[in-house]
């Protein structure tokens, strides 16, 4: 496929190196020519310095010939009028704009249309990071929750602790732990590297275990792997802008919170438009101010200010005076790395989110979900079985009897209103949604090709 990236920032340059990866023609855009230069060096693709949004920068770029186009500059304005150009001038078929405006997205149904402004697809990083932080607060106890089939099933993280139930037995034990819930461990990490899960396989402690099941059934299911935390009550945020403002604005019906922001006027503007939330005005890396606010009364310090440095003094003073869970905005995906290991409980990436979302609306077939998954080297998938038994290598066929690329595991299939925990039995039918886990994203063209409709044999 050949893609025009718009772009070259942390998530532009991410974009490009998986998609790379996966034999897409790739040409990337950016004013800074030492960056494209560096990401040149690394990686097999076009460069060219410009404006993303000029037409003949565009045109050197091969935009006339793409099939896609991904606008992920830092300026929202460039974006939209680079997708705008696409349309005009060289009728692209997708287009796809990062817009992290709160006061754009308010508007987006009237705004992103063919006869407005023709943005296909709209990435809202902040949007995307409110919603993962609110699914941790959700589920007290988790790494990460990832939502399929419009929140039907999900795929959990959680580190397995001593005292667990299943800590120390096989995995077929599950069953008898919990008879009347279906799950399945799609992944298990051990001191960073992936096991495959086999029913002999022993849960030890401080295992990093990927599990899915029906939504409705996680928390039987976290209850097994380790001592099942209470629910947060207490939240306090550091950082008042559009993730600190929404998070607050999500979580002040069911909680407590308290936000700190470090701007007099924004603090004065939340407060006004936050119904159930004490905002004030303070630098959260001030132990005195902490200790005053009684930090370690809280359930969950939350640190999402512009700032990676600030987030992560802040979140290692709100642990050290006693707060419970502390959780981290981290821009820089180096510094992701520090924290894991570190006091912090819960490193969030924008990076990871977006590219996760991006990677939703590049892939090929009937993809619904991507999750980008341990720094990008694996991901889990939603894609709906399509075709009929003639034209499809999937359908009316049992999980057994597929050829799954190595570290692929089919965790669960959706079928209509009902989940199904898959087995080696269970058979794919037609427009299933089918749930994946790949410990190595490099298999995802085989997976694409797995489920490939042949059009010739369809009929």
């Amino acid at each position: 496929m050949k893609i025009v990236i718009i772009g070259a920032g942390q998530v532009g340059g991410t974009l490009a190196e998986n998609l790379v990866g996966e034999k897409n023609d790739i040409s990337l855009i950016d004013t800074n020519a030492e960056i494209l230069r560096e990401l040149q060096d690394k990686m097999d693709l076009q460069v060219v310095v410009g404006q993303g949004s000029h037409p003949d920068v565009l045109k050197q770029a091969g935009a006339e010939d793409a099939e896609l186009i991904v606008a992920v500059t830092s300026d929202d304005a460039t974006n939209m009028i680079a997708c705008q150009v696409c349309y005009s001038l060289f009728n692209t078929a997708t287009k796809i704009a990062r817009i992290r405006s709160a006061k754009i997205l308010k508007y987006q149904d009237e705004l992103f249309q063919p006869n407005n402004i023709p943005v296909d697809h709209v990435i809202a990083p902040e949007e995307l990071v409110t919603r993962d932080i609110a699914r941790l607060i959700d589920y007290p106890g988790a790494l990460q929750v990832l939502e399929f089939a419009k929140g039907k099933v999900s795929l959990v993280a959680v580190k397995a602790y001593y005292g667990g139930l299943l800590v120390g037995h096989a995995l077929s034990t599950l069953r008898e732990h919990i008879p009347n819930v279906d799950t399945r461990v799609a992944a298990i990490y051990r001191n960073g590297k992936p096991i495959r899960p086999l029913g002999t396989t022993v849960i030890e402690a401080d295992d990093e275990v990927f599990f899915i099941a029906a939504t409705i059934h996680i928390r039987a299911v976290m209850n097994e792997l380790q001592k099942l935390e209470p629910a947060y009550k207490r939240i306090m945020i550091a950082g008042g802008g559009n993730i600190g403002a929404g998070l607050a604005r999500l979580l002040e019906k069911n909680h407590q919170v308290k936000l700190i922001e470090h701007t007099a006027k924004r603090a004065a503007y939340l407060a006004s438009e936050l119904n159930d939330t004490l905002v004030f005005v303070g630098d959260s890396s001030d132990q005195e101010l902490l200790m005053e606010e009684h930090v370690d009364q809280f359930d969950v310090f939350i640190a999402v200010t512009n700032d990676d440095e600030a987030n992560i003094m802040s979140s290692l003073l709100a642990k050290r005076l006693g707060v419970r869970k502390a959780m981290v905005l981290i821009q820089r995906s180096a510094y992701i790395d520090l924290v894991h290991g570190s006091n912090i409980d819960i490193a969030v990436s924008p990076q990871h989110a977006t590219i996760s979302a991006l990677l939703t609306h590049v892939r090929k077939g009937s993809i619904n979900n991507v999750y980008s998954l341990r720094g990008g080297a694996a991901e889990a998938i939603e894609i709906v079985a399509k075709g009929n038994e003639n034209s499809s290598k999937v359908i009316g066929r049992t999980i057994a009897s597929l050829k799954l690329p190595p570290g692929t595991t089919i965790g669960a299939i959706v079928r209509d209103e009902e989940v199904i925990i898959a087995h080696s039995h269970t058979e794919i039918l037609a427009e299933d949604h089918v749930i994946l886990f790949l410990v190595n994203k490099k298999y995802i063209t085989d997976v694409e090709r797995l489920f490939y409709v042949d059009p010739l044999k369809f009929f």
